[in-house]
């Protein structure tokens, strides 16, 4: 079988195989017993959630990677953060629900998806390139997108739920 990793425009009638990433991803990081990050139930089975989902996806710019032609990680990348972070002062593209498929975790999908973020910001002539995530479990996923080359910003809190911006100058 070849990883390779190829990553194309999606679109609204891309949401359920984004749905089918991201219960893949809750049961991957639950597995992991990280059950504060995107919490125990599928993001398929919450009516909220597939609304939010397809709000972004509406608004937004959708990519979908893929191993094989098989849906394996997802990113929208829209002009805005959600409602819970400060908008910035300048033109930005932020990331938002980045996700890899579990079995395909530590393949290199969520680098490639970022890394296509920042050649899409590029591209429409922006040179900021923001994402937020959930900063607790001892910051492993911060330190995920630091390593990506983000610098972390301000800290924020949804109820219990900790996060942190993070942004990427391009």
């Amino acid at each position: 079988m070849d990883d390779r990793i190829t990553i194309r425009q999606g679109g609204p009638e891309d949401v359920p195989a984004m749905l089918a990433i991201f219960d893949s991803a809750v049961a991957w990081l639950n597995g992991q017993g990280i059950t504060a990050q995107w919490g125990t139930e599928p993001f398929s089975a919450r009516p909220k959630t597939v609304e939010a989902v397809e709000q972004v996806v509406a608004e937004g710019a959708p990519w979908i990677a893929e191993i094989d032609g098989v849906p394996v990680g997802t990113l929208t990348l829209t002009p805005h953060p959600g409602a819970y972070v400060a908008r910035a002062e300048e033109p930005e593209q932020y990331v938002r629900f980045l996700a890899t498929d579990g079995r395909r975790h530590g393949r290199g999908v969520g680098s490639a998806l970022l890394a296509h973020a920042a050649e899409e910001t590029r591209r429409l002539g922006v040179s900021l390139l923001r994402v937020d995530c959930f900063a607790g479990s001892e910051g492993r996923l911060v330190a995920y997108y630091e390593r990506q080359g983000f610098t972390r910003t301000e800290s924020f809190a949804v109820g219990d739920w900790p996060g942190q911006v993070l942004e990427r100058r391009l």
